[in-house]
């Protein structure tokens, strides 16, 4: 199996870029993907960007939130692009009698993943990962790849199988 794909540098030249962890997942799961790349914007690391640039509606870009519930540690959550999680909501599934989100500084320590490239598979740990329920709604979604300029577009019965997600009502 290649563990290369090619792609246009800044200067429009072909080069190949190694698959992400992310990747690597699926292919040793079997796991049907696609990966769609876009321009990465520092300024503007938002889900909305993100599908804009892909050309992607925005509720098929699910963005993947790391937090912390006071029973159970660390978790991981994917909510379409335009939403907002709901963190009663996430407790109350999760086990949990509060969730927080995780404090940008120990996302990459706790994940590997640097904000605006953080995938729900791959991390450093297998955290428990909550996906919204509206996933269910589309034929295809996309999670972030690994890192940032790259998104993952597969079935959301795919990415719950592969990280063992539970879906439910987490966006308010």
């Amino acid at each position: 199996m290649d563990l290369c794909f090619l792609r246009k540098d800044n200067k429009g030249k072909m080069t190949k870029n190694k698959k992400t962890n992310a990747a690597r997942i699926l292919d040793k799961l079997k796991i049907a993907y696609e990966i769609k790349e876009y321009e990465v914007d520092l300024d503007d690391l938002s889900a909305v960007h993100v599908a804009e640039s892909t050309g992607m509606d925005v509720r098929r870009v699910f963005k993947t939130l790391v937090c912390r519930g006071d029973k159970h540690g660390v978790l991981m959550a994917c909510v379409p692009g335009d939403s907002e999680l709901d963190m009663k909501a996430l407790a109350a599934v999760s086990g949990n009698k509060r969730v927080e989100m995780v404090h940008l500084k120990e996302v990459l320590g706790l994940t590997g993943y640097i904000r605006g490239g953080c995938s729900p598979l791959g991390a450093k740990k297998n955290y428990p990962v909550y996906v919204d329920e509206s996933c269910l709604e589309h034929e295809q979604i996309a999670v972030s790849a690994g890192i940032r300029g790259q998104q993952l577009i597969l079935r959301p019965a795919d990415l719950i199988a592969a990280v063992e997600a539970s879906a439910a009502k987490i966006i308010r």
